[in-house]
């Protein structure tokens, strides 16, 4: 059985978001893998980075389950790496925005331990707010 996808379908709403979030061209993929054989943390992600992409291309809002988009580094090898400049630490947190926006915070600060707070630097606690909650 043939799936057919034409550009109409592609280019929807959540596509559109992404890209005015994230100010890439996701279609500007050509899904040649360079993102995921160079990924530091691949070995951590559910699903590999140029998948996220190509989900994202198609509009599968499933992408935003992902534990991927959480686990990116934002450490810009993959965007050396492209062969086509594409900033895809810019397109994982466009879409970990929009998972925010639509279920809510990932992260509460009532349940963290104050022994913890105590020991990890402040940094730490201030990107984790940024990336985890809106």
């Amino acid at each position: 059985m043939r799936t057919r996808i034409s550009i109409s379908s592609v280019r929807g709403e959540f596509v559109e978001q992404i890209e005015t979030i994230s100010g890439e061209n996701l279609l500007a993929c050509n899904q040649c893998g360079k993102c995921s054989a160079g990924c530091p943390v691949a070995f951590g992600m559910d699903i590999l980075p140029n998948q996220v992409i190509r989900m994202a291309q198609l509009g599968i809002e499933d992408v935003l389950a992902s534990q991927t988009i959480w686990t990116c580094a934002a450490c810009l090898t993959c965007v050396s790496r492209c062969p086509k400049g594409i900033d895809l630490p810019r397109v994982m947190e466009a879409l970990r925005q929009i998972a925010l926006q639509r279920g809510g915070n990932r992260l509460d600060s009532t349940q963290i331990a104050p022994e913890f707070v105590a020991e990890v630097p402040q940094l730490a606690l201030i990107g984790g707010f940024r990336k985890y909650t809106t």
